[in-house]
């Protein structure tokens, strides 16, 4: 499972199996993308989120976000959300269409949430993705005007994770940067929700090998915490010939900063690996993969990931405690 069961004591996700789309693959490489493929990228990510709220609008009702927890106006600030993400979805649509390039379509997802609380929490971390994903493509956008209105609603979907995250109690702004995030990582992220469908556009992202955050009875606490990766070292020593002697690093991602530590191979024949203690510095949102290099932290060095922690900030974990692993 790429995400950590600590971004929710209820979250429940089971890790999806990729629909027809998605390519998986052990050697991964970055894209070479235009502004055509970036706006199609932008269009696959509003589609899933749109899809999102338009299930949770229809599963949940009022009165159980307000059991849940979610006091109102929290279910018609939820509609605008939904509201946001059509909106988005025909501009970039339209984008398309206007530049004669063929859109992509809406697939087929499984997004596992079976109460409000866990739909929330995956609310937090979509929103969180999209924000890393609309920030991280930002740079390679040469149209002016999609860079303006990628800006807009990079934007606008920070809102959505603000408001998201101070609803869950957590800190609306963890960092005082948001993180950037290549193709392939956000599409690894993204892919685990599609399980079905087809597009008439063949985008050139790859999915990484799953790397699985093995679920701990306390909170992530930067400068703290460990974290082991299940099956980690086992995968790689298959897919990638890896030994017991090859150096391998946990690259952590959070805002600008992106933090080495190498891992280490744990007892028993579990094949997992495992650090003993998260980088200083990190909060939020944080994102994790596998890499080959201490210093290079591209595609071609990625082994597995990504993963995402919700990780607080060195004495600031929460008072009450977290639920146990189901």
């Amino acid at each position: 499972m790429r995400y950590s069961l600590t971004l929710a004591a209820s979250l429940a996700l089971s890790a999806v199996q990729a629909g027809p789309i998605v390519t998986r693959d052990h050697i991964v490489t970055t894209p070479t993308v235009n502004d055509g493929i970036i706006l199609n990228y932008a269009l696959t990510l509003e589609y899933l989120e749109r899809k999102f709220y338009m299930e949770g609008l229809a599963n949940y009702t009022q009165a159980d976000f307000v059991a849940a927890g979610f006091e109102d106006p929290f279910y018609e600030n939820l509609k605008e959300i939904y509201f946001d993400e059509q909106v988005h979805v025909q501009y970039l649509s339209e984008a398309l269409e206007a530049a004669d390039i063929t859109p992509t379509n809406e697939l087929v997802y499984s997004f596992g949430t079976t109460n409000p609380m866990q739909f929330v929490t995956l609310s937090s971390v979509l929103e969180g993705v999209g924000v890393s994903a609309y920030l991280g493509a930002a740079r390679d956008i040469m149209n002016k005007d999609y860079l303006d209105a990628a800006g807009s609603i990079l934007a606008v979907e920070a809102r959505h994770t603000s408001y998201i995250r101070a609803s869950l109690n957590q800190s609306p702004f963890p960092n005082p940067f948001d993180t950037p995030l290549k193709y392939n990582q956000v599409f690894s992220l993204a892919a685990d929700f599609i399980v079905g469908g087809s597009s008439p556009v063949a985008l050139p992202f790859k999915e990484f090998p799953e790397l699985t955050l093995q679920c701990s009875q306390y909170y992530y606490e930067a400068d703290r915490s460990s974290v082991t990766f299940s099956g980690a070292f086992k995968m790689a020593a298959n897919d990638f010939g890896v030994t017991k002697d090859t150096p391998i690093y946990a690259v952590f991602f959070s805002g600008l900063q992106k933090l080495p530590v190498q891992v280490r191979i744990t007892a028993g024949n579990a094949g997992d690996y495992k650090i003993d203690r998260l980088p200083a510095g990190i909060s939020g949102q944080v994102y994790v993969l596998l890499s080959k290099s201490s210093t290079d932290f591209s595609d071609e060095n990625t082994i597995a990931g990504v993963a995402i922690l919700e990780v607080y900030k060195k004495g600031k974990i929460p008072a009450t405690p977290k639920e146990k692993c189901h």
